[in-house]
């Protein structure tokens, strides 16, 4: 089996709200509902949160860096 490709970027919307992630490897972002698919499959190293009530969303695994969490990331876009 492949070994499960990292998230190097994100981008947001106006809101704030995580849209697009940029998977290691890509040229191009991949919508959010297409990375959350791929991570339920084992393709992307990431978690995938459904928080009751609310809509699910992608973290990057938990740990001590603040610099790979997807909001930080979007905001350098």
């Amino acid at each position: 089996m492949s070994e499960k490709k990292k998230i190097v970027n994100a981008k947001a919307d106006s809101k704030g709200n995580i849209t697009h992630v940029k998977i290691q490897g890509n040229q191009t972002f991949t919508p959010l509902k297409t990375a959350i698919r791929m991570t339920k499959q084992g393709k992307v190293d990431a978690v995938v949160i459904n928080p009751k009530g609310a809509k699910k969303h992608l973290r990057t695994r938990p740990d001590n860096k603040t610099r790979n969490n997807l909001d930080n990331m979007a905001g350098d876009n």
